[in-house]
């Protein structure tokens, strides 16, 4: 009876010993945060101390690589490892490349045997196109102008600011999402150019140093001299000898508004130009002649 007892308490020391063997191992330091743009490279690393015998990294709850103490299990190349020592430790490190936005979400290391692990969260930006439609631009000088910047594809949107390499008077800038569009915006910028140069459109990634840009040239021209009718007509009324016609109204009264002459005066050169008048008296100008007079009743 009392060698029976003995064995029990062997097998007993002996579990205990396994026991506190399984829980000398442990993870010293999980896996951090991470942002990175679609298409790059993401690495996570787990330290973990001597005497561990299986590490299990999981992306969304789903097991993608195993490492032993022999070697790496790997079942997906999306999922590599690479491993080393440090102080005395074990470094996991396990790399998803070509990352897509299919692999944002939700990283642990694990161990076998063992109720605790490292997590962290994968982050996926999506770098989109930019371009300003139009491509080089032509303006009036000292005429304001907008100018759009469009950003199609991006995750998240970027945030977007301009670089004026022109002289202006004023210039500023705004963005504004695309209504049709989660992944899209565009900037406007507002510009009176004075000169020649350049407008540089710039997308920058939140959260990562990195950024994308556009620019183009954009080239100012000089006004018309005469942009319109009227000025054509004040150029050649000032070298000819213009005939003034009053025409009185006996039909109107003179606190009435809603009633005036339609009074054309004639330059000599053939051109013509209109003012309205109220009520006014005949003057003594030279007579006009057969066809050299116009009068024409109008409504306000």
């Amino acid at each position: 009876m009392e060698g029976s007892w003995k064995g029990i308490l062997a097998v007993l020391v002996v579990l205990a010993g396994l026991a506190a063997s399984g829980s000398s191992y442990q993870i010293i330091e999980g896996p951090r945060n991470a942002t990175v743009l679609e298409g790059s490279e993401a690495s996570f690393n787990c330290t973990i101390s001597p005497g561990w015998s299986l590490i299990m990294w999981a992306l969304n709850g789903r097991v993608v690589l195993s490492i032993t103490p022999k070697e790496p299990i790997i079942t997906d190349k999306h999922f590599t490892s690479v491993s080393y020592e440090e102080g005395g430790n074990f470094i996991s490190e396990m790399i998803i490349h070509n990352v897509q936005l299919s692999d944002a979400g939700h990283i642990k290391c694990s161990l076998q045997n063992s109720d605790r692990d490292g997590s962290a969260f994968l982050s996926v930006q999506v770098m989109g196109a930019l371009h300003i439609p139009g491509g080089s631009l032509i303006v009036t000088e000292d005429e304001p102008c907008n100018v759009n910047c469009c950003a199609v594809g991006w995750s998240p949107l970027p945030d977007i600011f301009w670089e004026v390499g022109v002289q202006a008077s004023h210039s500023s800038y705004y963005s504004v999402p695309e209504p049709d569009d989660l992944q899209g915006a565009v900037s406007i910028l507002t510009l009176t150019p004075q000169g020649n140069g350049t407008l540089t459109c710039v997308a920058n990634m939140t959260g990562l140093h990195t950024h994308k840009s556009v620019t183009v040239n954009l080239t100012v021209v000089q006004p018309p001299l005469e942009s319109s009718y009227q000025s054509e007509i004040r150029s050649h009324v000032m070298n000819e000898e213009v005939y003034r016609h009053h025409v009185t109204d006996t039909t109107c009264s003179p606190c009435d508004p809603g009633h005036s002459l339609l009074v054309t005066w004639f330059g000599r050169g053939g051109y013509t130009f209109s003012e309205d008048t109220t009520k006014q008296q005949s003057e003594n100008l030279p007579p006009l002649g057969p066809g050299r007079g116009q009068e024409e009743r109008k409504d306000n």
